[in-house]
Parts: C-alpha cells; sequence; structure tokens
C-alpha cells in the first residue's frame, strides 16, 4: 500500500478452507490478501484446525485471522474479499455448508454497520472460538461491546479447536 504504512482503517478478516488442501488454500489467501489494493496485511493468526459450525458430514477446517489496514470502505473490502473467494473455486451453496475458502469481515475499525449484505461487528464472530482464539492472538486487546475478546474466546475454550502443527520440509 502506497504512503504511510499505517494509515487507513484496521480491518480484521476470519479465513476459514475445509475442502481441497484447506491448510493451502488459508495460506495462499493470507499472501492475497497482501495484495489487494490499497491494503496491507499487518499481521496473521496462527493456523487452526476446528469442526464444522453447520453440517457434520463435511471436513473439519482450517482457519486463521488477518489483520489488514485499508483505505477501502467496508464494502469495496467486502468485494475484494469475495473476489478472492471466487479466484478460490468458492461455490456457495448450502448454508454453513463446506467450502474452498471462506472470507468473513469480522471488524472494521470500530464501525458498525447493518446492511444487506454485510453487518459489522460480524454478528457470529463471540460465538466461534475459530474465529476469537487467533483474533485474541493478534490483539489481545480488542474489545466487543465492552467486553474483552479473550474473556470470550476463554468462555469458549471448551470447543474443538487446534492449533495447525506445521508441515516437515
Amino acid at each position: 500500500m502506497s504512503g504511510e504504512p499505517n494509515t487507513g482503517h484496521h480491518a480484521w478478516i476470519g479465513l476459514g478452507s475445509n475442502l481441497d488442501g484447506p491448510r493451502e488454500h488459508v495460506a495462499r489467501a493470507l499472501d492475497e490478501l497482501e495484495r489487494l489494493p490499497l491494503t496491507r496485511r499487518v499481521a496473521a493468526s496462527r493456523l487452526y484446525a476446528s469442526r464444522p459450525m453447520g453440517p457434520a458430514d463435511q471436513p473439519d477446517y482450517v482457519n486463521a485471522v488477518a489483520h489488514l489496514v485499508t483505505r477501502l470502505s467496508p464494502l469495496a473490502l467486502l468485494d475484494q474479499l469475495q473476489a478472492l473467494e471466487q479466484r478460490h473455486g468458492r461455490v456457495r451453496g448450502r448454508r454453513w455448508g463446506p467450502r474452498t475458502l471462506d472470507l468473513d469481515l469480522l471488524l472494521y475499525d470500530d464501525r458498525r454497520l447493518t446492511l444487506p449484505r454485510l453487518t459489522l461487528p460480524h454478528p457470529e464472530m463471540a460465538r466461534r472460538a475459530f474465529v476469537l482464539v487467533p483474533l485474541v492472538e493478534l490483539a489481545p486487546s480488542l474489545a466487543l461491546d465492552g467486553t474483552p475478546l479473550a474473556r470470550l474466546a476463554a468462555e469458549l475454550e471448551s470447543q474443538d479447536l487446534a492449533p495447525v502443527l506445521p508441515t516437515g520440509g
């Protein structure tokens, strides 16, 4: 991103995949987030494995969270994220079904939005360990409606979530 490295809006993106090499989809998407227009990736969490939230007849997920600084508006960023999903072969089938790549705009500064295409903060994030644990890893001081995300994450520790171990090489 041109200009000052820290100018722009802070956006937090949840990444998930459970099809066709999910670890590779998430790792590649983390790299591709760096190349979005007017956007710089500041940090990325470790990869985590989690059980599916929706139908149980699908593989486990690989999840991560990325912190971006962007000059894009929330909807322009959402458009870029959905285009990236499409480049990864995302097919929108059943709700909470399997996918090659899922990118969720979790937070955008402290903005609150309720639009047909986008709600900020993400309405489900406080109930999802696979979002909160990697988000707290990157930003332990963040809060949602005055509640520290670290406390919300600790309350969800019983959900099946484990760091993905690096592959040898």
